[in-house]
Formats: structure tokens, sequence, C-alpha cells
């Protein structure tokens, strides 16, 4: 979703199928403009992703990537099936975070093969809890899943998997020139580059859908922007934490 150059540049071409409204569509463009793009650019200048992208950045910091984003991610799935329970009524959503379970489910196992590439063990898993700011990042996903209405929900997931999209990229990238990381320890990001620009798509259609009164968009807006704090504070924490 983000071109590939040093000045990030976030793809704000939405496709939207017939039956959304154009107050939908600007509210969706609107907010991957004002929010969602600022948001990716701050983190890309983040020192994490600074030092990353000049081959600095310690084989601690890259393996606490790993850690918490297995845990995450299994976080994740967890959202998704309460996302089923609670949309069982409902064709469309129902059958969108079904989808959205059975895809994901080696994703979890694929961001603990990063990290055991460099050098981490199985009970290093097994033994791990997430720091601060990633227990919230994991929280707000649920928090979206049980409270949230669709369009709220979706933009976080929005926000977040835009900057997952760019930063997979970057570790595609500088893992392979400064880390001389095989492709294999790097399938998540491979996945992430191309899952999550349909993820995006997918979540923006369902905002435009949903999207009804003037409180639903506030909920949205705060919605992405909640997630471009929480991500920022995620990866300071990481930084900070696995020194």
């Amino acid at each position: 979703m983000i071109a590939a150059s040093r000045k990030h540049q976030t793809d704000t071409r939405c496709e939207f199928t017939e039956g959304v409204s154009m107050d939908g569509k600007a509210i969706v463009q609107s907010v991957i403009k004002e929010i969602v793009e600022p948001g990716v650019e701050r983190l890309m200048d983040t020192r994490y992703f600074s030092e990353l992208r000049a081959g600095k950045l310690s084989v601690r910091r890259l393996q606490g990537w790993s850690i918490p984003h297995y845990l995450h991610n299994k976080a994740i799935l967890k959202a998704f099936a309460l996302g089923m329970v609670k949309n069982v009524h409902d064709p469309d959503l129902f059958g969108y975070f079904t989808s959205q379970f059975n895809e994901e489910q080696s994703h979890p196992d694929l961001a603990k093969r990063f990290g055991l590439a460099l050098g981490l063990k199985e009970e290093d898993f097994s033994d791990a809890t997430q720091i601060f700011e990633c227990q919230i990042h994991s929280a707000r996903t649920i928090y979206n899943t049980l409270m949230g209405i669709p369009p709220q929900n979706r933009a976080s997931a929005l926000t977040s998997e835009s900057m997952v999209c760019r930063y997979s990229e970057e570790f595609l990238n500088s893992m392979r020139k400064h880390y001389g990381m095989d492709d294999r320890a790097l399938t998540f990001f491979t996945v992430h580059m191309v899952a999550d620009k349909e993820h995006t798509a997918q979540s923006a259609e369902i905002i435009a859908r949903y999207i009804k009164t003037p409180r639903d968009e506030r909920l949205v807006r705060e919605s992405a922007q909640y997630m471009v704090r929480i991500k920022l504070g995620k990866f300071d924490g990481l930084y900070q934490c696995y020194t």
C-alpha cells in the first residue's frame, strides 16, 4: 500500500463496490489522508525503524519484535472468533470475520519463525509475556471487537494494517541487506506486504458501508487516531525494553 521509497507515499486509492455512499467514501479517504498517512510517516521516522534501515538495530531489539507479535497475533485470532460470535446475525460481517480467522491461522507461527531465526528458543515464546505497550495494542483489538461498532472496529484495523504493510517492506529490505536473513525467516513480512493491501481495502469498504451518523464518523476518526498513538508507543516500548 506504500510505494518503496524513503519518501513514504501511501496509496489512498480505494475501490468500493456498488451501494457505498459517496459520504462514506469521502470519510474513508479523509481518514486515510489526515490520520493514517501521517501516522505511517511518523512510525517510519522512529528510532526503531531509523536504526533498522541503517543496519544498526540490535538483534535483541529485533527479537523484541518477534515475541510480542507472536502473542499479539494469537490475540487477533481470538478477536476474530469473538467477532464471528458477535456478528452471527449479520451474514456479511460473520463471513468477513470467519474469513479473517481462517486466513490468519499461521501468523503467530510466522512471527515466531522470525524470532527463532534470530536465535530465540521455543521456551522464549512459551514463557513470554507482553510488555505494557504491546498489551495496550492487544487490549484495544479486543475492545474494538467486543464494544466497537463495525466501522470503528475496522478503522483501527485499517490504520494498523497500513502501518504493518509499510513496515513489512522495511523489514524485508533491511533484514536482507544488513542482517543476511533468508526469505523463509521473513515470510511474515512477505505475507503482510500482500495480504494487508487486501485487508485495508476490505476495512475501507466496511467503514464506508456501515458509517451512518456523525457519531459513527467521530468514532472512526478516534479509533484511527488511537491506533496511531498505540503503534508509536508500541515501537518506542520495544526499543526501550529490549536493550
